[in-house]
């Protein structure tokens, strides 16, 4: 059945795949018919997504890529890729009288300088083929809105869609597609933790107009069709996935 969405024959590395987005990014992957490779900090969380992944021939990466060490591990057994989703990233909600300079370079070195070098680092080992396609985990924040304490998380992805722009010109010639997805609020397993109450989040979920927050598969699926051949003639693009949070 004739599919442009299919990942069939694709290699396709999913960084920060122990959870949330790049948990359900990998399994939708799978299901597609990529060939994955995932990596992640957390052995035990990674292994899960492992033995959710459809199909075989899988591999998994135990790996901090904030350590140049296990980055340049991860990339010595890479085979060449057709496709990368740079989705580690994590949050910290602190107001602007607060911030150290600690806390700053850890959030950067996350969400913004790590995916970037590991992008470096793929195409000047040359392993990603041409043709192939990057993708980015991006956010609304920073771009397009901003929440109260939420200067830092903001700031590191507002760098990652204006690199997207200009590195989507520079592997242009390469036929490589760089593009990003800027999600709003996903219901992830950090509601489980207690920090919001049901309450709250009920709340919150009012200021969307469809009434509710995503799910992790529904960034998935953007994700893939910028994987698929469906996306052949994009790049630099940043993909709004909010329910509509950010037309009000």
């Amino acid at each position: 059945m004739y599919n442009p969405f299919s990942l069939e024959g694709k290699t396709i590395l999913v960084t920060g795949a122990s959870s949330g987005i790049g948990r359900a990014t990998a399994i939708e992957c799978s299901k597609m018919g990529a060939k994955l490779i995932i990596t992640g900090r957390n052995e035990d969380r990674l292994k899960k997504t492992f033995e959710s992944l459809s199909g075989n021939e899988h591999s998994y990466v135990i790996a901090d890529l904030t350590k140049g060490t296990d980055l340049f591990d991860l990339i010595d057994v890479l085979p060449v890729l057709d496709g990368c989703v740079n989705n580690a990233g994590i949050t910290k909600n602190i107001p602007l009288s607060f911030i150290k300079e600690k806390t700053l370079e850890e959030v950067f070195a996350i969400n913004t300088i790590s995916p970037i070098f590991l992008l470096q680092k793929i195409v000047k080992m040359k392993k990603i083929a041409t043709g192939a396609s990057i993708v980015f985990t991006s956010s609304i924040s920073g771009v397009y809105c901003s929440a109260v304490a939420s200067s830092l998380y903001s700031a590191s992805k507002g760098a990652i869609n204006g690199f997207v722009k200009s590195a989507a010109l520079d592997l242009a010639s390469k036929q490589i597609r760089v593009n990003s997805v800027n999600p709003g609020m996903i219901d992830t397993d950090i509601f489980n933790e207690g920090i919001i109450s049901q309450k709250q989040l009920e709340m919150d979920k009012l200021k969307y107009p469809l009434k509710r927050y995503g799910k992790p598969e529904e960034v998935a699926y953007a994700v893939i069709y910028l994987l698929s051949d469906a996306s052949q003639w994009v790049t630099g693009s940043n993909i709004v996935i909010d329910g509509g949070y950010t037309l009000l």
